[in-house]
């Protein structure tokens, strides 16, 4: 079983051996739980609630058996269209700001027991943007509520069936690197087996991206304030409430918005290509009905002509007869 770990920050997420996760997703989805059977106790806040539990970005970090350390970073529900700009870009400073040495891989959060929205599409797209399209690198996505699969049916046969184009685009971005996790589970087996696989997976992502951690400028920029700060005798405890950290927010504010607004333009440029293909498809349509309707009255003409015909015809043999 895993333990835990307590002391320095930089003496732990620093460590060339660590693992830094961080869990994205929909409020309801099962990121909390997740990371507490990846920590192995529970250390998130994780209940069954109508709303998101998690309301701040939370660091958690622990020893497994064979001494590899474990970073988990829980979010809130960024992203959600419930979630004001200014909070969702303080949450993502925040997250930041815990994994500020960079991410090994971002889990992708889904419920198996809920459809994947265009709301979720768009989260992900916002990710890509506000964090650069090389995160999807860094992407694995985990399903929550395994145990909602009944027995013998597999993942790969479940989607098979049950994964619209947005999922199959999104999945095909990340990799196809998917894992399930059943969080209701007891049996210790199970649990250690689904993490191992998950973990597994976290060092293929690590083995394929060169062995280095996904960092950005805005990572770079969060490590330059830090400097400054030091250069001006500040503690780095003081930055997330401190004028600089402010500014770095607004930062990611203003790509957040700039996201947002994209996505906008993105998906009304969706709607009208689709608009136009619709209404194509209704004159395609028309235009077939008006050419079935013209060949039926051609042929009822052409049918009227042949019983004329018929019927002359008819009338000279019964006066040649006569």
């Amino acid at each position: 079983m895993a333990s835990s770990l307590f002391g320095d920050y930089e003496k732990v997420c620093g460590r060339a051996d660590a693992r830094t996760i961080v869990l994205v997703g929909k409020m309801g989805n099962g990121k909390s739980a997740t990371g507490n059977s990846l920590i192995g106790r529970e250390v998130f806040d994780s209940m069954l609630s109508l709303g998101g539990v998690t309301a701040t970005c939370k660091l958690e970090t622990t020893v497994l058996d064979d001494g590899r350390i474990l970073n988990v970073v829980d979010t809130p529900g960024l992203f959600d269209s419930s979630v004001e700009p200014n909070v969702m870009a303080k949450e993502i400073a925040n997250c930041i700001n815990l994994a500020k040495d960079g991410i090994h891989a971002v889990l992708l959060v889904l419920s198996l027991g809920s459809r994947f929205s265009e709301e979720e599409a768009s989260a992900f797209e916002s990710l890509r943007q506000i964090f650069g399209g090389k995160i999807a690198d860094y992407m694995i996505v985990v399903f929550s509520h395994g145990d909602l699969l009944r027995k013998n049916l597999t993942l790969d046969r479940f989607l098979a069936s049950n994964c619209p184009n947005q999922l199959t685009k999104t999945l095909a971005m990340c990799g196809n690197r998917t894992a399930v996790f059943n969080n209701m589970t007891e049996d210790e087996v199970k649990i250690r087996k689904q993490r191992e696989e998950l973990l597994s997976l976290v060092e293929n992502v690590v083995a394929d991206n060169g062995g280095k951690p996904y960092t950005n400028d805005l990572f770079q920029q969060l490590k330059k304030d830090e400097i400054d700060e030091a250069t001006q005798g500040k503690s780095s405890e003081e930055k997330p409430g401190g004028e600089q950290f402010d500014r770095f927010v607004e930062m990611v504010e203003v790509r957040l918005k700039e996201s947002i607004a994209n996505l906008e333009n993105m998906l009304a440029e969706e709607r009208a290509a689709r608009a136009a293909a619709e209404l194509k498809v209704l004159e395609a349509q028309a235009k077939a009905e008006h050419e079935v309707l013209e060949l039926k009255q051609r042929l009822n003409r052409a049918d009227e002509l042949s019983k004329e015909l018929q019927e002359k015809l008819n009338h000279k043999q019964f006066c040649a007869i006569m």
